[in-house]
């Protein structure tokens, strides 16, 4: 059957207009977050939407690359084999840059990075260091740099594991444990809540050991990745250089997340 002009041209305008969709279109990336609440990283607000700095900022990055960002809540402890099973594209819940965790999965360049600290009662005398937390109970979350740099360092101490960081805080006040690690500004945020300021207080930063704590925080990616890497990497960058980066981190923290 032979077609008409007018059929042709008919065809020809579809096939543009799905062409210029196309081009539109962006590239839908499953952005897996922390299921537990992380404040002032991540948490669910009364709704179940997930607010915080690193989901603001996430969502930053992911508008700069042209991204389609959907955020999903995964369990902490699955969220690697979430990632390398591809339930989820990317990982932005705190996860320090580790060898050990390169050997899995790869990373963006870092977008934060902060002290490791110890938080303890508010009576407690001992320092963050190895002496200090001997024959302590020290509180950290599993699958953690912190869980990993506590087994190494503080070996004359009890390490006690718990799914959630928040868990480890409420054993803490409760007196069920002397001392809990984690990153400082969680510290903080837990410090500044009601059970937190009643109770405790930073003991101290853990001593620096890179090969443990790593460089600084990324987003986690599937091993050869490259393409999504490249957009992510040349995202971070822009919202440093652009200003959007302090903007996002001001009303949250009142010094240089973004570390050295």
């Amino acid at each position: 059957m032979k077609a008409t002009l007018r059929s042709i041209v008919l065809l020809a305008g579809a096939a543009l207009l799905g062409l210029a969709a196309g081009a539109g279109a962006q590239e839908q990336v499953r952005v897996g977050i922390a299921a537990e609440p992380y404040p002032p990283f991540a948490s669910p607000d009364a709704s179940g939407n997930w607010t915080g700095w690193e989901v603001d900022l996430a969502k930053a990055v992911c508008a700069e690359a042209k991204l389609d960002c959907v955020i999903t809540p995964v369990s902490w402890d699955g969220i690697i084999p979430a990632l390398t099973s591809n339930k989820i594209d990317m990982i932005a819940a705190s996860m320090s840059i580790t060898a050990e965790r390169q050997q899995t999965i790869d990373f963006s360049d870092k977008y934060y990075n902060t002290p490791t600290s110890v938080a303890a009662a508010k009576d407690a005398d001992f320092d963050a260091s190895p002496a200090g937390l001997a024959g302590k109970i020290v509180g950290v979350q599993v699958s953690t740099v912190h869980e990993a740099y506590a087994r190494k360092h503080f070996t004359d101490a009890e390490i006690k594991v718990y799914q959630t960081q928040d868990e480890a805080n409420q054993d803490l006040v409760a007196g069920r444990i002397d001392a809990t690690q984690a990153d400082k500004i969680a510290l903080d945020a837990f410090l500044s809540s009601p059970d937190g300021s009643a109770c405790c207080k930073i003991a101290g930063d853990v001593a620096p050991d890179v090969d443990v704590l790593g460089p600084g925080v990324g987003f986690g990616l599937r091993k050869g990745d490259e393409a999504l890497k490249e957009k992510l990497n040349a995202a971070i960058k822009a919202i440093r250089d652009n200003g959007t980066y302090e903007a996002i981190a001001k009303p949250y923290f009142d010094f240089d997340i973004y570390g050295s």
